[in-house]
């Protein structure tokens, strides 16, 4: 499935047009290209007529599972390898979390049952429960593989807050392998060029041996999950997850209109009977509507706390509270603390890591 990619200057794929600040040169992006579009000897030898996968690279010899220790060294919890071309990979599993950024060209998936095509600039995450089969990869079709150890996450999680979303949902079914959760998501992004930026900036600080690569790394997939999370309505889930694609609209609507969106106005939006709309949020998100905005609202609060100036009165309207003695009172329930006292705590902490 993948090649180890040699160590080079700097890796992108796409955008000309970004400022030399935030992107290498033109030269280096072709540079580097060049380097991934190079034959290895194990496409070489697929090549020369040995038209079979080699397993013992990948998995046990009686398994159809992929082996992290096979594809990472010793302590690290993330690699980046190149996905071997002109052959075909049968069904298997991964026993860590893939994820797969198409550099050029495409790959043609079939995930659980369901073909998926993979094209320049997308992102396509996989966790231990899905079951992929890959066809085979022409030479311009490069695609970079990250195999990732689910604690990797840990970090990430921390910069998501405690609200429901997707990709948060997502993360934690990794890490406890959940096999009722979603298996895949599929982001189709490859004109969002903050997103681009990240991912050339990922692979750029692990191909490169920096000082602090595992805090950088850890930080810049945090900030990546917060890109995507702005782009839930780009992202696919697959035709067999109807739940799972409804309660990404309800994620989406209650990010985009938590202020004041109401039950009734979703209902309407997706045409669905308000009660059994009522029912089925709360039977999928094991929390109802009220309980998930609220949640949303109360997140922002104690973001908007910790990072502006606004006093506590502006805070609650601008979430959507204009009962300030009510916002106290459930502020204080949801955080455990008054939010005069939640910003004191969060002063003290910034204050304290000031170096």
């Amino acid at each position: 499935m993948h090649n180890n990619i040699s160590t080079n200057n700097n890796i992108s794929t796409n955008h000309n047009n970004i400022s030399d600040d935030n992107m290498i040169s033109n030269s280096g992006i072709e540079d580097i290209m060049s380097d991934l579009r190079k034959i290895t000897i194990e496409e070489q030898n697929i090549l020369q007529g040995n038209n079979q996968i080699d397993k013992n690279l990948y998995m046990n010899e009686k398994s159809n599972v992929i082996d992290c220790k096979k594809l990472l060294e010793d302590g690290k919890l993330i690699q980046i390898r190149t996905h071997t071309r002109f052959v075909h990979f049968p069904e298997h599993k991964h026993n860590y979390v893939e994820l797969i950024y198409m550099c050029s060209g495409s790959t043609h998936h079939v995930i659980n049952g369901e073909d998926i095509y993979l094209h320049k600039g997308e992102l396509l995450f996989l966790n231990q429960n899905a079951r992929q089969e890959i066809f085979p990869a022409k030479e311009d079709d490069i695609a970079i593989n990250f195999i990732i150890l689910p604690e990797f996450f840990d970090y990430a999680l921390t910069m998501m807050w405690e609200e429901e979303n997707l990709i948060r949902n997502f993360i934690i079914s990794c890490l406890r392998s959940e096999e009722n959760s979603v298996n895949y998501l599929h982001f189709k992004i490859a004109d969002i060029l903050p997103i681009q930026n990240l991912m050339e900036n990922l692979i750029w600080t692990i191909k490169n041996k920096q000082s602090n690569k595992r805090n950088i790394n850890q930080v810049t997939m945090g900030l990546l999950f917060l890109q995507l999370m702005n782009y839930t309505d780009k992202v696919e889930v697959g035709k067999n997850n109807s739940e799972h694609e409804l309660i990404l609209a309800v994620y989406r609507f209650i990010e985009e209109n938590y202020k004041n969106g109401e039950l009734s106005d979703l209902a309407k939006q997706l045409n669905y009977d308000l009660y059994w709309m009522s029912r089925t949020i709360k039977k999928l998100a094991g929390k109802n509507f009220t309980e998930l905005i609220q949640a949303k609202r109360l997140n922002q609060a104690a973001y908007l706390l910790a990072n502006t100036r606004l006093n506590i009165a502006e805070i609650g309207l601008t979430i959507g509270y204009d009962n300030l003695s009510y916002f106290h009172r459930i502020f204080k329930l949801y955080f455990g603390v008054s939010p005069k006292k939640y910003r004191d705590n969060k002063q003290i902490i910034n204050k304290n890591t000031i170096i």
